[in-house]
């Protein structure tokens, strides 16, 4: 029985999609000695082999790929079986180019969030004289108890707790 054209179109869209994604893969999907509706008549052979009457799209799809990889599945006959397919397919066509515009603008757009944000950590601080001695020393005053209990630490030795309380 010839498989459903539904069917091979369902597992196509999914394989072109692939192989336009996975430099790896369109090498193999592009093997001169195999052929989609060979691939299908696989699938449905180990569809029948499991005994299974239902199957999540990525174990068929599993399938269609491990078609590919393997040079060593040949002459594979066709099943008789009737297949339902839950899926319209309308598959989108790759565009590379969308895809390189999509890419640049999302590295454009985070260069410029680390400009603006660079630029807002060199920015002058707004904060007085007095605030700004103040941040200072409890900055320095933190950075001396952190010294102080790694001291604490290494007397007492590293399996011991330390008990630090930050304000």
């Amino acid at each position: 029985m010839e498989v459903s054209n539904q069917f091979k179109a369902v597992i196509k869209a999914y394989l072109d999609e692939r192989a336009s994604n996975d430099e790896l893969f369109a090498a193999t999907y592009a093997k001169p000695n195999k052929s989609l509706d060979e691939c299908c008549n696989y699938i449905l052979q180990e569809v029948h082999k499991s005994g299974q009457n239902g199957f999540a799209d990525e174990e068929i799809y599993g399938m269609a790929v491990h078609y590919y990889d393997e040079d060593d599945i040949k002459d594979v006959k066709p099943i008789n079986a009737r297949v339902v397919v839950n899926h319209h397919v309308d598959a989108p066509k790759p565009q590379p180019q969308k895809q390189k515009k999509a890419k640049q603008d999302a590295a454009a757009k985070f260069k410029t969030q680390c400009a603006k944000q660079a630029t807002k950590s060199a920015a002058p601080s707004t904060a007085t004289p007095s605030q700004q001695d103040e941040q200072k020393r409890l900055a320095f005053m933190a950075e001396q108890k952190a010294r102080a209990a790694k001291e604490k630490l290494a007397k007492r030795g590293k399996d011991k707790p330390v008990q630090m309380s930050i304000w």
